[in-house]
């Protein structure tokens, strides 16, 4: 039995003093999942004002940063790839998009944030290289108070490391990021295994399995942007890093569908919403064909949530 709705809200927002930027955001999504997942009344009301909360507090965020060295912000997520000086950040980057990008066997190469929108399972990402950070970043060092500004408003990180150098170079930019107080979802990608030898590192999987000890917390992926199908396990892991997921809508009588992405837990309102203000508004519930409801075609409420691809019909 859920405690009493005024106590409730009293509570959630208690939780937010202090909180701004992607503090609040994070503190936000972990009370969505704490929420019961009424589908009418005062509860269904506490969700859509927190999920109201989430979109305003990511809209201050894009004005306070609009003069900043920070990209404007795109796509469904925005994923950071961090790492230290020449780790094959802008070679990852290129190799998933179509920018150009200036590319170089030596260290800061790319002396700003560089930005570029990369599709997975036909939703959008912002992927953003943030330059390599070094010792020092939180006093000023390389730029690094303003580079870890950027990577404050991300919604995860990917750390980067060249599997032929020291993991200590990587070590140096966690540490860095601890300090800094960012605390995201992160995964660690391990760069250029197509430009070592057996002989300079013996069998690869025993490199990779030298860098998953160094940094146990993390999940590892070994990546050559010549090949293929290590991108497609990037894109994947990335994916699963963003925590959206897909849901697609239809027009009444029509087949035609289109992807959404929205957080886990997202509502039919929310997939109204993202489609258009007004039509929230008008959403009267929608009819659900998915794993989230009993039979295909079932009519439900504004406040039903959703699961990965749901198609929804809205209804006004």
């Amino acid at each position: 039995m859920p405690m009493p709705h005024r106590v409730q809200m009293q509570l959630i927002k208690r939780r937010l003093v202090g909180k701004e930027g992607v503090d609040r955001v994070r503190e936000l999504r972990v009370i969505l999942t704490e929420l019961p997942n009424y589908k009418n009344g005062p509860y269904a009301d506490i969700r859509k004002w927190v999920m109201g909360e989430i979109e305003q507090t990511r809209a201050r965020s894009r004005v306070v940063h609009r003069d900043s060295i920070a990209p404007r912000r795109e796509g469904a997520a925005q994923i950071a790839i961090i790492g230290p000086p020449n780790a094959g950040k802008s070679s990852l980057l290129q190799a998933l998009s179509n920018i150009q990008i200036k590319t170089g066997d030596y260290p800061f190469t790319t002396i700003r944030p560089v930005a570029c929108l990369t599709r997975i399972h036909d939703v959008l990402v912002q992927l953003v290289e943030i330059p390599g950070l070094i010792e020092g970043a939180n006093d000023g060092r390389g730029g690094g108070r303003a580079l870890l500004g950027v990577l404050r408003d991300a919604d995860a990180i990917v750390y980067c490391t060249d599997i032929r150098e020291p993991i200590t170079a990587l070590v140096q930019v966690r540490e860095e990021v601890e300090a800094a107080g960012i605390d995201l979802p992160a995964i660690l990608v391990v760069t250029k295994l197509d430009e070592i030898s057996f002989e300079e590192t013996g069998h690869v999987p025993a490199a990779l399995e030298r860098v998953r000890a160094a940094a146990p917390d993390l999940p590892v992926i070994g990546i050559s942007v010549l090949d293929e199908s290590s991108l497609d396990t990037f894109r994947e892991a990335v994916w699963r890093l963003t925590g959206l997921i897909r849901v697609f809508t239809r027009k009444p009588g029509s087949s035609d569908e289109d992807p959404l992405a929205l957080p886990s837990g997202g509502t039919v309102v929310d997939a109204a919403g993202a489609l258009h203000a007004e039509l929230a508004d008008a959403c009267l519930g929608g009819r659900v064909w998915g794993t989230s409801v009993a039979f295909a075609g079932q009519r439900v409420g504004r406040d039903h949530a959703l699961s990965e691809g749901d198609i929804v019909e809205i209804l006004t």
